[in-house]
């Protein structure tokens, strides 16, 4: 089949088919007679000549050198450079996300690094939102510095503050939305348009690139992309993988910088394992658009339910009427067939009259579910089939100073809750068990 024609077929039937069925035919695999493709389990591959094994060192990140890569069969040396699992899994993905190419890495952090890796140099800078994954903010406060990249943390959700940081030195603008662990979005488009005015005059080497960590909406509910953004970062081990049994993460970009990532791929060595490759192949992104489904329409009903009580701050949910941005939501957050697409993850505050109190209040509410819940899991990660929750503050962005999050508008009693596959009845009678144990507002 020509790129031609299977472009016209995946035209055809709608994404969710597309996710299921992948591309139909790929020389990376004979699917003439595999209904699934098996699993590869060779870190090395037999080579029948040195010819041959000259051959695939000199087409390793040549792309731009080697006629039509993608029609002609690969030739496959040493898991680290590629194998059919991960190879196949990139191609669904970049579709997935409407990207040129795709490259997988073990972890989001893998993709991260190698993201910033291709980006920037010694002198250059990066402009990131003021909250992030703490893993991230932690890259980027400890170990970038070291190598005299500065990185400028400013409040992207006013975009004017964007305006104003960029400087002749910066090369990546940064950020996530939805906002992990917030749940407050950043205007993607209003983004794209400042750095397309600050690279009027640059060079193309010298070019500001947008890059979106979109693994809290997932391709199914934004595709930053089609925004105008250069690249997309997602940790595979959350909504995509979906189960919760494998880690991975991709950047997902134009076709020039393939074949940077897979150099950084090979010498750093964040190779995506081909059994994880195979899980997220086979069982996680064909089921994506059915789980997201049903997550967010629990999602909402668990929201409208938080809105409405007494023991409840404010509520962060794109798809709640209670949400403060829902303008912004309506105009980028939409799944392949343009509706609203809110995703599945929510975050909340318990009420209290000090910073301190509503800490010690949320505290006992998470604690409580954690030995009594049947529906609600205490456990870090998130996009699983299971509802799970966590205390940001204290775990997964305890890489961030208390003084920081409070500065920066995170609440100490934060609670960041992922929707599963649960009936939201189940979830919210869990939740009204923990509510119970917790003083009322007075």
């Amino acid at each position: 089949m020509s790129k031609k024609e299977r472009e016209i077929r995946e035209k055809r039937y709608s994404m969710e088919s597309n996710l299921i069925y992948g591309r139909s035919y790929t020389p990376k695999w004979d699917f003439e007679h595999h209904l699934i493709p098996p699993i590869s389990s060779s870190a090395t591959f037999r080579l029948d000549n040195v010819q041959r094994g000259a051959q695939g060192f000199l087409e390793f990140a040549q792309s731009n050198q080697v006629v039509d890569l993608d029609s002609k069969e690969p030739i496959y040396i040493y898991d680290r450079l590629g194998e059919p699992n991960k190879d196949m899994l990139e191609e669904n993905l970049s579709f997935a996300e409407r990207g040129e190419t795709a490259v997988t890495f073990a972890t989001g952090m893998g993709a991260i690094s190698a993201i910033f890796g291709i980006l920037t140099l010694t002198g250059d800078e990066i402009v990131a939102h003021t909250i992030l994954y703490g893993c991230t903010y932690s890259l980027l406060k400890n170990w970038y510095p070291r190598y005299n990249i500065n990185v400028n943390f400013v409040n992207m959700i006013d975009p004017e503050e964007v305006r104003k940081a960029i400087t002749t030195r910066t090369k990546v603008v940064y950020f996530e939305t939805p906002i992990n662990p917030t749940l407050e979005l950043i205007d993607i488009k209003a983004i794209v348009e400042i750095v397309r005015e600050a690279n009027k005059d640059r060079a193309e080497d010298e070019k500001i690139r947008v890059v979106i960590d979109n693994t809290f909406a997932t391709p199914f509910c934004q595709r930053p992309l089609e925004l105008g953004a250069d690249f997309v970062i997602h940790s595979l081990t959350k909504n995509i993988g979906g189960y919760g049994t494998d880690m991975g993460g991709v950047v997902v970009g134009p076709s020039w910088s393939r074949d940077w990532l897979l150099l950084y791929r090979k010498d750093f060595g964040a190779a995506l394992g081909p059994k994880s490759a195979w899980n997220i192949l086979v069982y996680g992104l064909p089921t994506l658009s059915l789980r997201m489904r049903r997550q967010q329409e629990t999602a909402k009903v668990i929201a409208e339910f938080l809105c409405q009580h007494e023991d409840v701050n404010y509520v962060n949910y794109p798809g709640a009427k209670c949400f403060t941005q829902t303008e912004i939501a309506e105009k980028q957050m939409y799944d392949y067939d343009n509706n609203p697409a809110p995703g599945s993850m929510i975050y909340f505050g318990i009420r209290g009259d000090t910073p301190e109190e509503r800490r010690e209040r949320g505290e006992r509410f998470i604690n409580h579910l954690a030995t009594n819940a049947y529906t609600i899991t205490l456990a870090v990660s998130l996009g699983n089939i299971r509802t799970l929750i966590e205390h940001p503050g204290s775990m997964t962005h305890s890489a961030i100073p208390a003084e920081e999050q409070v500065k920066e508008g995170m609440d100490p009693g934060g609670i960041r809750l992922s929707v599963g596959l649960e009936k939201p009845e189940d979830i919210i009678s869990d939740l009204e068990a923990a509510f119970e144990t917790i003083q009322v507002a007075v």
